[in-house]
């Protein structure tokens, strides 16, 4: 049954779309809610990848302190970080290296470079750092060292 207009039958409704006005006005709070909330994201990205490199020296400080429980002495600087992964040869030699290892793997900071490790003597403090988001000694901000001795273990 088709609708007549000048006598008001039923039929078909007219479909009503929207106005210009309306999908301007869409767009302006959309465009504000993308300009509120995004630099709050962004902002954040930087500050996460430091909270995960923290969280990452604070699981190899710990898994320096298993090694160092086991074989009375910490890696040395030679052997480095992936004397937790495999049994290290050289000196010292361990005494009851754990044939499971103390991690998996050694993990590299979030921004793709390796964790530095440093070791002056067999029973004495290292030093673990990651060089930030520069990947250079120093920095400020995100680029700032990060030291496992400035993280809350």
């Amino acid at each position: 049954m088709k609708s007549n207009l000048l006598n008001n039958t039923p039929g078909p409704q007219l479909a009503r779309g929207f106005t210009l006005i309306e999908i301007m006005v869409v767009m302006v709070i959309l465009g504000l809610l993308v300009a509120i909330v995004a630099p709050n994201i962004m902002g954040r990205s930087d500050q996460a990848r430091v909270t995960v490199a923290e969280t990452q020296l604070s699981n190899i400080a710990n898994a320096l302190d298993l090694y160092r429980l086991d074989n009375g002495h910490y890696p040395s600087t030679q052997q480095g970080l992936e004397a937790l992964v495999s049994e290290p040869s050289g000196t010292p030699e361990p005494r009851n290296w754990n044939p499971e290892g103390y991690m998996n793997s050694v993990p590299e900071d979030p921004w793709g470079n390796e964790y530095q490790y440093v070791s002056p003597g067999s029973e004495g403090p290292y030093d673990l750092y990651s060089y930030g988001s520069d990947g250079q000694e120093g920095g400020e901000g995100d680029a700032a060292d990060i030291s496992v001795w400035d993280v809350e273990q």
